[in-house]
């Protein structure tokens, strides 16, 4: 069985919470905290909002903090260019000394896509798209030359140098049908975000046809769980950091069932079933950021537990 690792989730409310002034403070004392700990960091792809841009964030913190290794969760494929999308990965993985993750998905928020100015095509259309662009990708990290030809990108002897090495893992999110026989055929990692344990046994053992389906054996399929998490000593104390994420509207908040929420040996019940069912790589933010109660529980006691 693999060691259960855990990676870092950036607060995507930062700016509001610590304010223009104390952002960088905050957070490079958060990732000082998780360095040597966590295995990775990873960065939001949203545009709305009081929040940074996720390529430039996720660039600017992983020169600045060369413990961790580095994606998002996860980029939204239509902002972007697939082929650029390699390119930047490519640099990333040179400059980075092989730290990139490439997280990614068919973007699901058509207001900020709207208001960007990008189309939002019905969900069967994105899910194509993103096949085409994961095929462009992977061409371009492993062929000198790639040409691909598809309904919505192309490229026509396309070369991407300096070429990964090593090829970045590439993880995608995906809980429905088509997305999920889309991570069966191109995924190394797949992610579900803040789900229950019994939904996502359904969504593993559909995963698990999808790659049936797909002649993929499941368990060369990393799998990993992203969403939130609050962790204090006591009850009171969870209720009182929660609060603090509250504070900033309801669609903050916390969902008990859907993300983990407690004290240090709440957590651990909470996380276990996930890891006999399969997960061992959980990315979760940090509940009450900028108080860093919750990490330094996760590291001191929830991560030692369920690696015992």
């Amino acid at each position: 069985m693999r060691k259960v690792q855990f990676g870092l989730i950036m607060p995507e409310d930062v700016l509001g919470t610590s304010g223009r002034r104390g952002y960088l403070e905050d957070v490079d004392r958060l990732l000082a905290t998780v360095a040597g700990k966590y295995d990775s960091a990873w960065c939001i792809d949203h545009l709305q909002g009081d929040v940074l841009e996720g390529w430039t964030t996720l660039t600017f913190l992983a020169a600045r903090h060369p413990g961790l290794r580095w994606g998002h969760t996860v980029l939204a494929q239509s902002f972007r260019n697939p082929a650029l999308v390699a390119k930047m990965g490519a640099t990333l993985q040179f400059l980075s000394g092989g730290r990139f993750i490439l997280g990614i998905g068919a973007g699901g928020q058509m207001a900020e896509h709207r208001a960007y100015g990008y189309a939002f095509p019905p969900g069967r259309e994105r899910v194509t798209a993103l096949d085409e662009a994961l095929h462009i990708i992977k061409a371009l990290w492993t062929q000198e030359r790639a040409t691909f030809a598809g309904c919505h990108y192309r490229v026509e002897g396309a070369s991407c140098e300096p070429r990964p090495d090593p090829l970045p893992p590439v993880m995608v999110g995906a809980f429905r049908p088509r997305m999920l026989r889309l991570a069966a055929r191109h995924a190394d990692w797949w992610n579900v975000s803040s789900t229950g344990i019994e939904i996502y046994r359904g969504y593993r053992d559909e995963f698990e046809r999808a790659c049936d389906e797909m002649g993929r054996d499941p368990a060369t399929v990393r799998r990993t769980w992203a969403g939130g998490c609050i962790c204090a000593p006591t009850v009171a104390g969870v209720a009182e950091l929660a609060a603090v994420r509250a504070r900033r509207g309801p669609e903050y908040a916390h969902q008990v069932g859907e993300d983990f929420v407690g004290t240090p040996v709440q957590v651990i019940d909470q996380m276990r079933p996930f890891v006999e069912s399969g997960v061992d790589y959980f990315m979760l933010d940090c509940g009450g950021f900028p108080r860093l109660t919750t990490v330094e529980l996760l590291i001191q006691e929830v991560l030692p537990a369920l690696n015992a």
